[in-house]
């Protein structure tokens, strides 16, 4: 009789593929939490308050004025209509209805996107650090990612010189995320102008701009579309949601913005991996976008400014560690290569091992900046209390000063 080996059978695609370091941080911390430690969690990018009262009100109606069944596959026409009136008016892109694909969270738009326009072996431009979910997405539509590095001691923002020096007859796509996960870094509009002159020397190349976190900015950031730039609009396909904003994330509603023509190439992609998104949750989109929304939305973010303040003044003065703070988003991320390169014997060597040993040892749980194409740095997440915040960054204090021996 013969002897069933799974893996002899799974595709290369799910074998090569291995755990995200934000999941196994975050389930690390979970284990350490069952066994009865006290762990104070930086991990998850997931903002710690419910959504606002008046889209949870509207999906209960929408549930019982009978929106239960199969959607229009890019969305509701009126649905559409909102979110491409929104645009128009807060983004100053020229968006019709029709170019809008409303999708299952900001990810499938980014994946709908990615496997409507790359062939195997087209080069995506990718500045880091960025998400780590943008990867394995250009990975299984057959791209071929060319990365722009950038350091904390320039802001996490790419020179224009070095975007120019990464475009080749292969490039297909600039991946520009602003505000940036995990960096917090603003694309300054004087750097969206020169990024847009390059991309429009070159006959074939677009820009894939995701823009989830546009309502989560500090001090005199501006959020700006590149897609509204002069020549740009049909050569941005502009992805956003309402899973940070509006803390939303386990509604899984985000969008993508486009012409019409391509737009139709997106929903074609979404089609085959999954079809219209959940009836009742699309018509809170119309809630979420209204007036009486925005209040919560913006108390929300004074409450991140706060807690960004406080985690940059418990964090300040760590010997080594190089601290940019972020203009924008609930992330920043500590460069600590410094520590890293002077820790002492037997202590963490890498980021990798920096952040388990963090977790072990100290009680504290982040997210190694590998994971994103930053390495030597620490992704922490400020979507937390602020007891959690005095808690985390005390313990993290003490065991970055541990390294050193201090």
């Amino acid at each position: 009789m013969s002897t069933f080996a799974l893996s002899s059978v799974l595709a290369k695609r799910a074998s090569g593929m291995e755990e995200a370091p934000i999941m196994r941080m975050s389930r690390l911390a979970r284990e350490q939490r069952a066994k009865g430690r006290d762990v104070v969690s930086f991990t998850l990018g997931e903002p710690d308050f419910d959504t606002p009262e008046p889209i949870r009100h509207a999906a209960c109606t929408a549930l019982e004025e009978g929106y239960t069944h199969y959607p229009p596959m890019p969305g509701f026409p009126e649905v559409r209509a909102a979110i491409a009136e929104k645009l128009r008016h807060e983004n100053g892109l020229d968006v019709e209805p029709e170019g809008i694909v409303v999708s299952a969270g900001a990810k499938q738009a980014l994946a709908n996107t990615l496997f409507a326009l790359i062939d195997p072996g087209d080069e995506i431009i990718l500045p880091a650090p960025y998400w780590a979910a943008y990867l394995p997405i250009i990975e299984l539509a057959g791209g071929v990612p060319v990365f722009i590095p950038t350091s904390a001691q320039d802001g996490f923002l790419p020179a224009a010189e070095r975007i120019a020096e990464a475009i080749g007859e292969r490039s297909k796509l600039l991946l520009l995320s602003s505000p940036c996960n995990p960096s917090g870094a603003v694309f300054p509009p004087a750097l969206l102008e020169e990024i847009a002159r390059l991309v429009q020397a070159h006959p074939r190349l677009m820009v894939l701009s995701d823009e989830i976190y546009e309502y989560i900015l500090f001090d005199d950031a501006r959020h700006v579309s590149i897609g509204a730039l002069p020549g740009m609009f049909e050569r941005t396909i502009t992805v956003n949601g309402f899973s940070k904003g509006f803390a939303m994330t386990g509604w899984r509603l985000g969008y993508s913005a486009s012409t019409p023509q391509l737009a139709r190439a997106i929903a074609k992609m979404q089609g085959s991996f999954t079809a219209g998104v959940n009836a009742f949750a699309q018509r809170a989109i119309l809630a979420a976008l209204s007036d009486e929304a925005r209040p919560a939305v913006e108390e929300m973010r004074q409450r991140y400014a706060s807690r960004r303040a406080l985690m940059l003044e418990l964090l300040d003065g760590i010997e080594g560690l190089c601290l940019t703070p972020p203009a924008g988003t609930f992330y920043m991320l500590p460069d600590c290569s410094g520590l890293l390169a002077d820790a002492a014997a037997g202590l963490p060597q890498d980021d990798m091992a920096l952040a388990e040993w963090l977790l072990m040892e100290h009680g504290v749980a982040t997210v190694p900046g590998s994971a994103f194409g930053a390495p030597g740095a620490l992704r922490l997440s400020f979507a937390t209390s602020e007891e959690n915040i005095r808690k985390g960054c005390a313990r993290l204090r003490q065991g970055l000063e541990a390294l050193r021996g201090g």
